[in-house]
């Protein structure tokens, strides 16, 4: 069964100044299809062709490239997408947040340490806020469209918020200033989602 592009939760402008719209119809509609339809490209007429995406994501180190990345890219950006919201923003309340105090000291430092790991990706890839298999949280960068559910994640944990740092999620409207996008995408960010999924 073929993979098909999901449809944005919101219009392309609802994040607005944060994240512009041309920014988002080209992400969603060009590069977003791009995995769904490489990816279905990958698996036709292997034994890929009926697994899961989750399956696929899962044993990233015993299938293709091909697949793995598109696969991941398919995967990676299902996730974002329901990541951001608009009117969104602020911070996380409940036991997110209590698991936030605890493991990073304060939301703020916890910002900090996000962004610092945004940063601090070399080339393309994600961040990522996950819950390892002990319960307790981590922050943690892949590269390219690698994910903490892979087998071969240097640390895995099931993703609960996770932001591209891939240049064309950011460069129309921040060129090369990573750390701006950064800073403003904690104003999209739909922490209720995030808290759903702890």
């Amino acid at each position: 069964m073929a993979f098909t592009l999901p449809a944005l939760p919101y219009a392309f402008d609802a994040l607005e100044p944060h994240i512009d719209a041309q920014t988002m119809q080209i992400h969603h509609g060009k590069h977003h299809q791009a995995y769904v339809d490489n990816l279905n490209k990958a698996i036709a007429g292997t034994p890929n062709e009926n697994k899961s995406l989750e399956e696929l994501v899962e044993n990233a180190g015993s299938i293709s490239p091909a697949v793995r990345n598109n696969g991941g890219g398919h995967w990676n950006h299902t996730f974002f997408w329901h990541t951001l919201s608009a009117n969104a923003g602020g911070s996380p309340s409940g036991k997110l947040a209590d698991a936030i105090n605890k493991t990073f000291g304060s939301f703020d430092e916890f910002k900090t340490k996000f962004t610092a790991a945004g940063t601090g990706r070399f080339g393309s890839g994600w961040v990522w806020l996950i819950v390892k298999p002990n319960g307790n949280l981590d922050i943690t960068s892949t590269p390219n469209q690698d994910n903490p559910l892979m087998d071969v994640a240097e640390t895995k944990g099931v993703p609960i918020l996770g932001v591209d740092v891939w240049e064309h999620a950011y460069y129309l409207k921040y060129q090369n200033k990573r750390p701006d996008y950064l800073a403003a995408i904690w104003n999209v960010i739909n922490w209720k989602k995030v808290e759903e999924r702890f």
